[in-house]
């Protein structure tokens, strides 16, 4: 599964303006894969919502910048810095910036990611 292209993106002027939408209804779930979609990019930062099957990984990566994760259905484990977190529906965590990281999931879920840039890479 390739996780590293995001480019699922809404049409430009799907969230244009202040319209209000359910956060765990923009994505459904796939079998056997994993799908992200892009609810805002601006200045290299980011908010974009995920899905993923049960037993699907997010391989490991480290990024230049923070990233905050929130669990909005179901639960998933994220290890960084080969530290294991168990995060359930509502919790997030700060994956900190140049810091390794991967997700496992026990059961579908979906979540937010939140990139935050520092503009300095």
């Amino acid at each position: 599964m390739d996780t590293d292209n995001f480019d699922n993106n809404f049409e430009d002027d799907a969230f244009e303006g202040a319209a209000t939408h359910i956060t765990i209804e923009i994505i459904e779930y796939s079998a056997g894969s994993s799908i992200t979609k892009t609810i805002i990019k601006k200045y290299n930062n980011s908010v974009s919502t995920m899905s993923f099957d049960s037993r699907e990984s997010l391989r490991k990566r480290t990024r230049p910048h923070a990233n905050f994760i929130q669990v909005v259905a179901g639960n998933v484990e994220i290890i960084i810095d080969d530290t294991p977190t168990m995060l359930d529906l509502g919790q997030g965590i700060v994956v900190p910036a140049h810091s390794p990281y991967y997700l496992k999931a026990n059961s579908f879920f979906k979540m937010i990611n939140t990139m935050v840039h520092d503009g300095s890479e």
